[in-house]
Parts: structure tokens; C-alpha cells; sequence
């Protein structure tokens, strides 16, 4: 499944029904509203370009025309908004005006903004729209309410590819950028979150054990020549304490990158992954080489955080791992024949795993029906091993 399909499939609604669902309130309250929305916006419009455009044989017209231009931009910003939060619309942000040194190439950056510019032509002819589509949904409410369902679908799915052509990124160069931006944010947040859980597991783990092995030792040195088998006794704590702190140390380490990864590749960490899990995992890896080392190491992840899914909330009796090539790009997918109901819109570990794949221009999707079983589907850019 390629990218844009997997988008459009996140984006369609699920089907309409007679009995009015969430999704049929949320579209006939976007009709609804269009109306006013649509007039403050035509208004804006119309006042900004004709003053500015009419006053640009004086100083301020151009000016003007620029500063309306950017009011239209953040009108854009608002109706995606709006789209996003009632149609389920995903419409990408456009990448941000370039903000250049000195007034006159201000203003020409802002005159020639394409944004800007298709947020106006939005801007006009989104009143006669939503004057039609306000009358159609008010009175299908009042008189033709059996059949309001699909008329909002229909009036919405309209308003979703004008919202889609006019108001997102010009062309697929900017979409790809605003893409970027968003996974340069997911990226970064997620190593920060990475580091503070290391801190943490050092602070509270293995660090206050080797507190406690300093303090343990000092006393049996003080002890050593008055109360040589307290002193021994000690010890021998110690030394237990010691165990337990490098057992802690490699647990971490293998947190960071597994050593299995880097020595034996994806076939032999998994593996051991997987007889960590609490339910039989089958394991098949199908590559006849080894990706680069950051794709292999969040493919290692990326099934270690399924797998302990797997054992937390699954309640499943088995488990498997495929991982294989198709083209350019790596497959994973974790099975399992446990109760289901995973989802990606609840906050879970799962949308933060859909979000650090997609960071990377990956793509994760999940098959998990109520009463199961649950297919998760992860997808990355193959990128060759450099050779040494």
C-alpha cells in the first residue's frame, strides 16, 4: 500500500447510516457555520484587495495589499483548522513565508505569495457556496432529516477537495517540506524523550544501587579490623550489589542498541526479542542483506515495542514476526491471536509508533478488529549498508 493511499484511506470517513453517527453531526455542524465563516472571510477578501489594489497607485496600496495577503493566510489557517477538527480533513500546513532582510523584498515575497494568494480566490468563492450549503443542510434537518446523512456526506466531501485545492501546499516540493518540518518536530521530541528516560533509568536504577555499593563498602571498612565477619558479611552483599548494578547497566545498554543487533543483524535480535515475550513468537526474516544501521536499529525497536505490546495487552497464545524486502523499502508485520481492539487515535504507544515511523518516512498501519486477531503493518526506506 503506498503512502497516498494509505493517506486517503485515514482520511475517508467511515460509511454513512441512517442513524445520525459523530461524523454526520461534526459535517452538518461544518455547513452550518460556513455561512458566517464564509461571509467574514468574502468580506476581508473583497475590502483588502480592492483597497489595496485601488490605492496602489500611492505609496500604501502596496503595502496594504501585502499586509490583506497576510491576513488571507492566516483565514487559510483557520478553515484548515476548522476541516481538520469537523471534516477530518488532513490538510498539510504551508511552509511559513520566507521573512527577508529589508521592506522591499518583504513586500515582494508577500505580493508574489502563492498561499496567499489561493486563500483569496478560497475567500470568494466560498460565499456562494456556503450560502447553498447552509440552505441545503437547514432545511434537509428540518424537512428531509431521513436522508440528512448522505447529503451532508455529499455537500462535505465537496468542501473537503476545495478545502484540499485552494488551501494546502502549492505544489508536492512544499507539501514535502511542511512534511519535514512536522518529522524534524517528531524526531526531535522523541530523542529528547529518549534521553530523559535514560537519565531516569540511570538515576533510579543503577546509580542508587552504586550509592548504596559506596556507602556498603565504607561501612565494611570501618568494620574491617574491629568485626572481620560483619565486615566479610558486607562483602559479600556488596559484591551481590555489584551483580545486580552491571545486570542493570547491560539491561540499559541493550535499551540504547542491542549488542546481538550490531554483531548478528535483524534475524538473531529479534529472535531474542522474542523469547523475551510471554507467548510463543515465530520469527522469519527474509533479507538477503543488512539495511544501514538506523533503519535496522528502529525496525529492531519497532518490533520490540509490538512484542511487549503483545505481553501487556494482547492476551494472545501466539505470536509472529515477518520482516522482508520489497523494492526500496523494508517490511515488518507482528501478528498476534489475541483479543484486538488496538487503535491509533487514543494517545496509546501506538499512535507515538505510527508518529517516530513517520518521522523517517515510514508508514505503520494497524489491523486489529474487537475479538482479534491484530496485524500490525510497519513499512521503512531500505538504505544499503555502506560497505567498509
Amino acid at each position: 500500500m503506498s503512502v497516498d493511499t494509505e493517506t486517503a484511506a485515514r482520511d475517508r470517513p467511515p460509511p454513512v447510516r441512517v442513524a445520525y453517527g459523530r461524523h454526520t453531526w461534526k459535517e452538518v455542524s461544518f455547513l452550518l457555520t460556513s455561512l458566517p465563516v464564509s461571509l467574514v472571510g468574502f468580506v476581508y477578501t473583497v475590502v483588502s484587495v480592492v483597497l489595496g489594489v485601488g490605492l496602489a497607485v500611492t505609496v500604501i496600496g502596496l503595502p496594504l495589499l501585502a499586509l490583506g495577503l497576510a491576513g488571507a493566510r492566516l483565514l487559510g489557517r483557520g478553515e484548515r483548522a476548522r476541516a481538520r477538527a469537523l471534516l477530518g480533513a488532513r490538510v498539510d500546513e504551508p511552509s511559513p513565508l520566507p521573512r527577508p532582510h529589508g521592506f522591499l523584498p518583504w513586500l515582494w515575497a508577500s505580493l508574489r505569495d502563492p498561499v496567499a494568494w489561493r486563500a483569496v480566490l478560497y475567500g470568494f468563492v466560498r460565499l456562494p457556496w456556503g450560502i447553498l450549503t447552509f440552505v441545503v443542510s437547514l432545511v434537509s434537518l428540518i424537512v428531509l432529516w431521513p436522508l440528512l446523512p448522505w447529503i451532508a456526506r455529499g455537500l462535505a466531501n465537496a468542501d473537503r477537495a476545495m478545502v484540499r485545492g485552494l488551501l494546502s501546499p502549492s505544489d508536492e516540493l512544499e507539501r514535502r517540506i511542511a512534511e519535514l518540518e512536522t518529522d524534524r518536530g517528531v524526531v526531535v521530541d522523541t530523542a529528547a524523550a529518549d534521553l530523559r528516560r535514560i537519565e531516569r533509568d540511570l538515576h533510579d536504577g543503577a546509580q542508587a544501587r552504586l550509592v548504596a555499593l559506596a556507602m556498603g563498602l565504607g561501612l565494611a571498612k570501618e568494620k574491617l579490623l574491629e568485626d572481620p565477619e560483619a565486615a566479610a558479611m558486607m562483602v559479600d552483599e556488596a559484591h551481590g550489589e555489584v551483580k545486580l548494578a552491571l545486570q542493570e547497566l547491560r539491561d540499559l545498554a541493550r535499551g540504547i542498541h542491542p549488542a546481538v543487533l550490531t554483531d548478528r543483524g535483524l534475524d538473531a535480535a529479534l529472535s531474542s526479542i522474542a523469547a523475551r515475550c510471554t507467548v510463543p513468537v515465530t520469527v522469519t526474516v527474509d533479507l538477503d542483506a543488512r539495511p544501514a544501521e538506523a533503519i535496522e536499529g528502529i525496525a529492531y525497536f519497532t518490533v520490540s515495542e509490538l512484542l511487549q505490546n503483545v505481553s501487556k495487552h494482547a492476551r494472545a497464545r501466539s505470536a509472529s514476526v515477518d520482516v522482508w524486502r520489497t523494492g526500496g523499502r523494508l517490511m515488518l508485520q507482528v501478528r498476534d491471536d489475541g483479543r484486538g481492539g488496538a487503535r491509533l487515535d487514543t494517545g496509546t504507544g501506538m499512535a507515538g509508533l505510527a508518529e517516530r515511523l513517520g518521522a523517517v518516512d515510514g508508514l505503520f498501519v494497524l489491523d486489529s478488529p474487537e475479538g482479534g486477531p491484530t496485524t500490525a503493518t510497519a513499512e521503512l526506506p531500505w538504505r544499503a549498508r555502506p560497505t567498509s
